[in-house]
């Protein structure tokens, strides 16, 4: 049974939905550039347009209504706010917009969660030297403040930073996320490193001058798979899966629910592999200072962003200084499970539950949101996508028995996404909405997929079933 107040949702972000990439004094962000830059996106796809949510709200609404949630989870275009990035210079159409969007939803008793970054910097402060600046820590403070004293008075819900970890390796090791960076072995520790100082610096100002008032939380969303060792009785496949699960959820989650810094076999792997290939500087993981803002307790809920599991033994390395090196971890997929439109995305609903219990108990029993979770589709359009229904039955039972059994504290479950949208590198081709967006048609129609319909049933049914106790 579901907590009585459970948040049903949906999410989506900026990019992936407004388009309006150049309307009413938006600025540029990294996707922006990335994106016109040749070679870079699915057949020369990009944000331009995407939804066009930026025109069409009124039509998102309608499908939010359409589903019955009782929350939706939005990000807000930095550069749509602050075209530069910074507070002189503040976009009052994006304001207006902004507003316009959460006024609604509360109008129709929908209660906003908003993210405030995205994956979208705005490009004039990637100019500046981006995440890997220490200066960016304070301009992300700014902006923080800008946005709880501009929409803090509607909004309880808010989310500072959303995947760091997909920010730093994608955008800054792999180079196939903005800002399109490879540099490998220093650069993702160092954006990482930032972004956490940057949430931690905007969850204390929340704390000190807008909590007392506005009576919000503030959380960072956190991406991890489940992984469990492929031999369950082999010892070197169980360390390889701690290190694993190390490099991935405890990069973020350590240092603000457990001790303040990362997890000891983090920076171990990492000065151990430096030690081996000949690394004579400082350690390639920096150290939080002692003179900042704690980061520690720097989140009022768990926001968890999960979509699939993995089997792991020892391996993975290349022999130079990389993430996948220092993690030496070999993530290989289950034969048995079956996986949905892209290569990476095996559907095991059961890793959601057992990733639960792993926060239960190792980051001392927080109340979890989770903030993404969805099933991709690809190649010929499927309205009648019973694949999907399948996986928002199995998955939501497995977060009930979560609840239920294992005790875990789940206030909230988002489905990604709302809409059909941008997804990044992948353009148009991979399609995760509860809605179809038609992107040959000007009028960009949004049809609800069976599975929209199945999950809307499943909301008024276990709303129903709290309403009785």
């Amino acid at each position: 049974m579901f907590p009585i107040d459970f948040a049903w949702g949906a999410g989506t972000a900026a990019y992936q939905i407004e388009g309006g990439w150049q309307a009413d004094g938006k600025g540029p962000s990294i996707w922006d550039t990335f994106c016109h830059e040749k070679g870079r996106v699915f057949k020369e796809q990009n944000g331009d347009v995407a939804c066009n949510s930026y025109e069409l709200w009124e039509k998102d609404l309608e499908c939010i209504q359409q589903l019955g949630l009782t929350h939706y989870r939005l990000s807000l275009s930095w550069a749509r706010l602050l075209p530069d990035g910074t507070t002189r210079n503040v976009n009052q159409k994006g304001v207006q917009y902004y507003n316009k969007v959460i006024d609604d939803l509360l109008a129709c008793n929908v209660s906003p969660m908003v993210t405030l970054y995205h994956f979208d910097l705005p490009q004039a402060l990637q100019d500046q030297g981006g995440w890997k600046s220490p200066a960016i820590v304070t301009h992300f403070d700014s902006y923080a403040k800008f946005c709880f004293q501009t929409f803090g008075d509607q909004v309880k819900l808010w989310i500072t930073i959303n995947e760091p970890h997909v920010c730093a390796k994608l955008g800054h090791e792999d180079g196939i996320h903005a800002p399109g960076l490879k540099e490998p072995g220093i650069a993702a520790y160092l954006v990482g490193h930032n972004m956490l100082r940057a949430h931690a610096m905007a969850w204390h100002s929340y704390n000190s001058y807008y909590r007392p008032k506005q009576k919000g939380a503030v959380s960072l969303a956190i991406n991890s798979d489940w992984f469990e060792p492929l031999r369950p009785d082999c010892n070197e496949d169980i360390t390889a899966t701690e290190r694993d699960l190390a490099f991935t959820l405890g990069w973020f989650a350590w240092p603000v629910f457990v001790t303040g810094d990362y997890p000891e076999i983090m920076r171990s792997a990492i000065n151990s592999q430096s030690t081996k290939l000949g690394y004579s500087g400082s350690s390639r993981l920096p150290s939080f200072s002692k003179d900042e803002p704690a980061i520690l307790g720097t989140a009022d809920f768990f926001a968890l962003n999960y979509y699939t599991s993995r089997k792991v033994k020892p391996g993975g390395g290349c022999g130079q200084m990389c993430i996948k090196s220092d993690r030496d971890a070999e993530e290989i997929l289950d034969p048995s499970w079956s996986v949905c439109g892209v290569s990476w995305l095996a559907v095991v609903p059961y890793g959601l539950r057992k990733l639960l219990k792993h926060i239960k108990d190792t980051f001392n029993n927080p109340a979890v949101y989770i903030t993404e979770n969805g099933f991709s589709q690809i190649g010929p359009l499927q309205i009648e996508d019973v694949q999907r229904c399948e996986f928002y039955k199995d998955t939501i039972l497995e977060v009930a028995k979560a609840i239920e059994e294992d005790g875990v504290n789940v206030c909230g479950y988002f489905a990604w996404s709302l809409l059909d949208n941008f997804e990044w590198a992948d353009g148009f081709s991979v399609r995760f909405g509860l809605f179809h967006v038609d992107f040959s048609d000007a009028k960009l129609t949004r049809t609800i997929y069976r599975s929209g319909r199945e999950y809307a049933k499943m909301i008024m049914k276990y709303k129903r079933e709290t309403d009785v106790q």
